[in-house]
């Protein structure tokens, strides 16, 4: 637990961060015969390359307010309402996510093939100047020239398509709702253009919760609230352990065997980023 709490207060002072959350069955002793829905709330350092899971007993917006409380900086998010309150901070950015658009534009393939090929073919050239930026390990500063160089003049196209082609839409069709979506959180999508740090999408953190998904197919449910909170605990360790090429078995077992005679003033020394063996 003090790993934890040293690892959760350094990563909240990062200026950057990504946040998305996932259920988990909890058993709840108040409530018989069915299991409680609670959420591991997870945010994500892309630079750092750090997680913390943090349990909460529901999605309600209470989760990332007090979690984000000391945070400022940019939060990059879905469209999920839970962080508008966070996100109305003066301290606080919001960035949209590239991946959560274009997904409401490949539901819509099924009943307007040409409209939603169009967007999807725009979006394609936006990851395409990603991929080429990773591909040639470009800079922060020069990933930012080359998305206001490229990535600019089409987004700038998308969002004249956008504010057309919604008078040519019915609003609760699938394409009404992805250009609804797009619109609403365009501001949020395009900036990511001003920063080389910030990324198109919150993919990472959505792949940092994978092991979550794997993790409930083979235990089922935390025994207890307390449970699912000891459970964030070890995900957020182990999750970041891997992230950083440690063997979560050999960073563990090693961290057990010395936490207890470690000098609380070296704590640091113990957490998966800095951790060797």
């Amino acid at each position: 637990m003090p790993l934890y709490a040293l690892h959760k207060e350094r990563l909240l002072k990062r200026r950057y961060l990504m946040a998305d959350e996932t259920p988990i069955k909890v058993l709840d002793r108040h409530k018989k015969g069915r299991s409680h829905t609670g959420y591991f709330w997870v945010y994500y350092d892309p630079l750092g390359r750090e997680a913390l899971f943090d349990y909460r007993e529901n999605r309600n917006r209470e989760g990332p307010n007090e979690r984000l409380a000391d945070f400022q900086g940019h939060l990059q998010v879905d469209g999920y309402k839970g962080y508008d309150e966070t996100g109305r901070r003066e301290d606080i950015t919001l960035l949209g996510c590239m991946a959560h658009a274009r997904r409401y534009f490949e539901k819509a393939l099924s009943n307007d093939k040409k409209r939603a090929s169009w967007m999807l073919e725009k979006i394609r050239l936006l990851y395409m100047i990603e991929r080429f930026a990773k591909n040639h390990q470009l800079s922060y500063e020069e990933r930012r020239s080359l998305r206001q160089e490229h990535a600019l003049l089409i987004m700038t196209g998308m969002r004249d398509w956008l504010d057309r082609e919604k008078l040519e839409v019915l609003p609760r069709s699938l394409m009404g709702k992805a250009i609804g979506y797009m619109l609403t959180f365009w501001d949020r999508l395009k900036r990511y253009l001003d920063d080389g740090h910030f990324e198109i999408d919150n993919n990472l953190v959505e792949n940092a919760i994978r092991p979550v998904a794997l993790g409930r197919k083979n235990y089922l449910f935390a025994g207890s609230h307390n449970g699912a909170e000891r459970a964030a605990i070890l995900y957020t360790l182990i999750s970041t352990a891997k992230l950083h090429g440690h063997d979560p078995y050999e960073y563990l077992k090693d961290v057990i065997s010395r936490i207890a005679d470690h000098p609380y003033n070296r704590l640091e020394d113990l957490l998966p980023a800095n951790w060797s063996n």
